[in-house]
Formats: structure tokens, C-alpha cells, sequence
């Protein structure tokens, strides 16, 4: 995977308004199904420079009296000068366009972050200039869009201050881009439907069923009930999910309020993939038109619903999660959970810590390509208990740990060489902070690519390993169910694979020998997995990196996990 495009990046979710809007105004190009899934959702750490192929070769460049072209056919004059470091303005230089790139696709980068005023396409030299209502609003485009690096058409392009404080155009020789503007701003300022305006294609004819069939082909990466809740809730609201697994298949039911969304969504994102080349998503209607959700868990979920009960042998639902539920949001006026951990819609005042969200990792890994650094720099250990073995039962949580060396004249700092990017991103999310051993560990990337091995007969002290073909691998599975519980680490334990002959009070003595205190346990229904509460999450670190894997007997190898239930 060299690439991380994800439709969990977008971030931003303007409503269903303005996507009607675009997929009217270009209804009569496929680009318009793309809108979602290539528009501000694709995000990397661009490797171009930054100012390479632009028509701007150094920052003082002069387009003065340069003739562009507006609208692919016309030609006007547009004076002034760019620069890469002027001052914030609400109007954008947008370069490297996608030649076959639409007005549509330009517009719909600005929406989330407020009302786009006026656009200018220079096709002719693949760049834009975009208006938007306030500088504050450009101001939060341009910050979030340095942190992950939009792409169109999957090709990243690049985004900067205009030295122009105001966009002019001439709108008969703009009439395209005028005409998408309008529709958009008639949706946003009144969200009505688009009658009266001069696209034909504007009518969407009702769907059948407000159900979509979701199949998840290639699934590499977690797709779980909150990432699809993400995703499918950027079209309008999503009343309930059903995930379930069928002929080795990842497979969901999901119910909008309206039909028109369950078209709208099937239309841009069937066919699309959720990661770049993997994960991809096969829509089609459902022959149901009602979902009946008995439990809100990891499983499935009623969002009108936040007081049904989690089902027993089920993972309960986070209380944070279900209080979330309860809160409703104005967006359509109906009720609409708040996803864990996802990014706020960018057009509202949080914009700025939601693009640092972005920014941080927290949703999708945004800014990260899987083929980006995959080796960790993991510093303030515990020189005298860590070994390359705890690192790797650890780390080996949010990946398939590769390589690990312990640093030779820094026995308090490490580096771990993970399968890919994002394993490593998730990584360094989730442990960067934690305590092991008694200390607080630093996770960072390394500017190392590999970790290498000790030469041929060389003695190290043990202080390198090489994982690259362990059994204990939890990822290397294609569409395995690991997948689907990667969680922060918790005081609570999932533990998996126990045999018959153990009891409760079997495993809450093998936890307590960790040196920790056992608070609560729970066996699941079929005696197979338990929950298992320590005190602390240290004391819970502590925990797996000792037992996962421990011989239980017959055969049965422990597996630990953290979980984000409580008991």
C-alpha cells in the first residue's frame, strides 16, 4: 500500500444539502460520484516540493497581465502577483489540479469550512482560485489542509494564501463555476431543494428502501460499526447499523431516516474504497425497509435508541458512547450519535481542534501513507526490565511488529520497525505517553526507514530480534476480526482462546501474579472469552505483556487484548 486515501479523512461533514447540490450540478459527469471520496478525503504528507510544476517558480513570481483561462474555453485577464508566504486572505491559489478536475470538485474542497463565495479555474496551468465568505474560514482550510494534503483524482494538490483579498470575476465568462455556486449557496442559505435552477439533473428520484446492503470486499485494514457510522453519515442520518460477518465476508445493514440518502450514498461511495486499494465498498439496496436493533454494541447499533441494552456475550457499549447518543444535533433535526473520536464538522467554531484531530492521527491515521515510515523511535524505558520481547507483545497490538533493537549505548530508548505506515501511526497514537515499567515512554517516528540486524556473528547482548516471521502476528490475516478491536490501551482486558477446564478464579489468580489487583471479571456467554478489569491501565499493560500467549493447557494459547468496555 503505498498510499493512505481514506474516506474517514474528510473530516467535515457540511450536510446533505450542499452534496445534493454538487451531485446535481455535475450530474452529468462521473466526477460528481467522486465528490466524497476524492475531495478533501484523501490525505497524505505530500513528498513533492511543494512549489514544483507550478507556474509559480519562486515566491516573488510575477503573473501580472498573465492571460488565463476561465471555464476551460473562455479568457480573461486576472493581474496581481502570488506568493507562497503572504499574509491570510479568504482567497486560496489551489495548484496542481487534475486536468479533468470539475468546478464541482474545487468547490466542494472550500464547503466544509463555510460558504465558498466565488471560484476562478486556470485550467490552462491546472490551478484555481477559491473565494471563500471569511478570512477566519480560510484561515482554518488553509491550517488543516497543511497537516494532511488534499487530493483530487487521487493526485495531491496544494493549497496557499493569495496575496488577492477579493476574488473578481467576470461571471459571463464564468457561467459554469457561477451556476455551481449558486445552486450550492441556494442549499446552504435555505436548504431547500434545487427547484428552479438551470441544472436538469437536480431531481433524485426516491430510493426503494431506506436500507443498504454493505459489503466490504479486500478488507485489510478495521472497518468497524464506527467507521462505517462515519462515513455513511456525511449523506444524512444514519438510524441504525447491523455489522455481521457471511461467507468469510465483513457484511453491514444500515438504515437512513430518508430513501433520497440511502440513493445519494450508494451513488458516490459504491465501488469506492474506504483505504486506498483495499477495503472497498459493494452497495445495493436492501429488500428491508425497517431494521430491528435489539442491542447497542460493538455489533449493532440504534441511534434513536441509546437505552437498549449491550446483549450478553457482547462487548457493552462505552458510557461515554451512549451518552453521546442521547445528544442530538441540529444536523437535519434529527437525532444523530456522536462518533468516538471522530472529527468535528469543520464549518463550526471547533474547526481548529478538529483539523488538529486530523493533524494528530486520531481518525484513520489522516496525513500518514501506509507506505510512509514504518520504524519508531521509542524512548524512557525502563532499561532494566524492557526486552525486545515486551516490546513486541506491546507494540505487537496495533501491529505486526518486524524488527526490534534495543540501542546499544542508550539501553533506554529503542526502535521498533512496524508492517507499514499506518500500523506504525497506530502505534505511536496509542502508546505514546503510557506507562511501562513504572516509566512514561516517548513514541515518535525514526528518521531510520529499517531496523537493521546485527552483522554475521556479531554479539549484541540480545538487544536485537528479528519478528518478521513470529506465529504471534495478529494482523497478517487479510480481513481478520483483529481488525475490528484495535482500541487505546484500558484497564479492561479482552481475553480470548480459554479452555474449558479454567475457571474465573484461575484467571483472576494468573492476573493478580502480575503484581497488579484484579477488579472485575466477566465470562462471555460461551465460557471461550472473558473481560478482565485491573486497577490501573499500567497494571493492565502490564498484564498483557506477561500473559498474552501463555500456555492455559490443553492446547490453548491466552489471548489478550485491550478493550474499551468496562465490567
Amino acid at each position: 500500500m503505498t498510499q493512505f486515501n481514506s474516506l474517514l479523512e474528510g473530516g467535515p461533514a457540511a450536510g446533505r444539502g450542499w452534496r445534493r447540490a454538487l451531485t446535481a450540478c455535475s450530474g452529468r459527469d462521473l466526477a460528481a460520484h467522486q465528490i466524497v471520496t476524492e475531495v478533501a478525503v484523501g490525505v497524505k504528507r505530500g513528498s513533492d516540493e511543494l512549489l514544483s510544476g507550478s507556474v509559480l517558480s519562486s515566491p516573488n513570481s510575477n503573473m501580472s497581465g498573465m492571460v488565463v483561462t476561465a471555464n476551460g474555453n473562455d479568457s480573461k485577464k486576472f493581474k496581481g502577483e502570488d506568493k507562497m508566504d503572504g499574509a491570510p486572505s479568504r482567497v486560496l491559489h489551489i495548484r496542481k489540479l487534475p486536468g479533468e478536475v470539475t468546478e464541482t470538485e474545487v468547490i466542494a474542497l472550500g464547503l466544509p469550512f463555510g460558504k465558498v463565495t466565488n471560484i476562478l479555474m486556470l485550467k490552462g496551468k491546472n490551478q484555481a482560485f477559491l473565494e471563500l465568505a471569511t478570512e477566519e474560514a480560510a484561515i482554518t482550510m488553509v491550517n488543516y489542509y497543511s497537516a494532511v494534503t488534499p487530493h483530487l483524482r487521487n493526485q495531491p494538490i496544494y493549497i496557499q494564501y493569495s496575496n488577492h483579498k477579493e476574488l473578481k470575476t467576470d461571471n459571463t465568462l464564468n457561467q459554469r463555476a457561477q451556476a455551481v455556486l449558486q445552486a450550492v449557496t441556494a442549499v446552504q442559505t435555505a436548504n431547500t431543494p434545487l427547484s428552479g435552477t438551470t441544472v436538469s439533473e437536480s431531481a433524485v428520484t426516491p430510493a426503494q428502501s431506506p436500507v443498504l446492503r454493505i459489503i466490504i470486499d479486500n478488507m485489510y485494514y478495521p472497518v468497524t460499526l464506527d467507521v462505517l457510522h462515519q462515513i455513511f453519515s456525511k449523506f444524512g442520518a444514519v438510524l441504525k447499523i447491523i455489522t455481521f460477518t457471511k461467507n468469510n465476508q465483513f457484511q453491514a445493514l444500515l438504515q437512513y431516516g430518508d430513501p433520497v440518502n440511502a440513493q445519494q450514498a450508494k451513488l458516490a461511495l459504491d465501488g469506492q474504497n474506504i483505504y486506498n486499494a483495499c477495503c472497498t465498498l459493494r452497495i445495493d439496496f436492501s429488500k428491508l425497509v425497517n431494521l430491528n436493533v435489539k442491542y447497542n454494541n460493538d455489533k449493532s447499533r440504534d441511534y434513536t435508541r441509546p437505552d437498549l441494552p449491550s446483549g450478553d456475550g457482547q462487548p457493552a457499549l462505552d458510557p461515554a458512547i451512549a451518552a453521546a447518543f442521547a445528544k442530538e444535533t441540529s444536523l437535519l433535526g434529527l437525532p444523530v450519535a456522536a462518533v468516538p473520536g471522530a472529527l468535528s464538522p469543520l464549518a463550526i467554531p471547533n474547526a481548529a481542534a478538529a483539523a488538529a484531530a486530523a493533524a494528530a492521527g486520531r481518525v484513520g491515521m489522516p496525513g500518514v501513507s501506509a507506505g510512509g515510515n514504518t520504524v519508531l523511535l521509542v524512548s524512557n524505558l525502563n532499561e532494566e526490565m524492557v526486552t525486545p520481547q515486551s516490546l513486541f507483545t506491546l507494540f505487537g497490538v496495533y501491529g505486526d511488529v518486524q524488527r526490534v533493537k534495543i540501542l546499544y549505548n542508550k539501553k533506554d530508548s529503542a526502535l521498533i520497525q512496524m508492517a507499514d505506515g499506518n500500523q506504525s501511526q497506530l502505534a505511536m497514537n496509542h502508546l505514546n505517553g503510557q506507562k511501562m515499567y513504572g516509566k512514561i515512554i516517548r513514541v515518535t517516528l525514526s528518521k531510520h526507514q529499517t531496523v537493521q540486524l546485527p552483522r554475521e556473528g556479531l554479539d549484541d547482548q540480545g538487544l536485537t530480534k528479528d519478528f518478521g516471521n513470529s506465529p504471534l502476528h495478529r494482523f497478517k490475516k487479510p480481513g481478520s476480526k483483529n481488525f475490528q478491536n484495535i482500541f487505546p490501551p484500558s484497564a479492561t482486558l479482552h481475553l480470548s482462546n480459554i479452555p474449558p477446564s479454567v475457571a474465573e478464579e484461575d484467571l483472576r489468580t494468573l492476573f493478580a501474579n502480575t503484581g497488579g489487583t484484579v477488579k472485575a471479571f466477566k465470562f462471555f456467554q460461551d465460557h471461550k472469552m472473558a473481560l478482565l478489569q485491573m486497577a490501573t491501565v499500567e497494571e493492565a499493560i502490564q498484564a498483557l505483556i506477561d500473559l498474552h500467549n501463555y500456555n492455559l493447557g490443553e492446547n490453548h494459547h491466552l489471548r489478550v487484548s485491550f478493550s474499551k468496555s468496562t465490567i
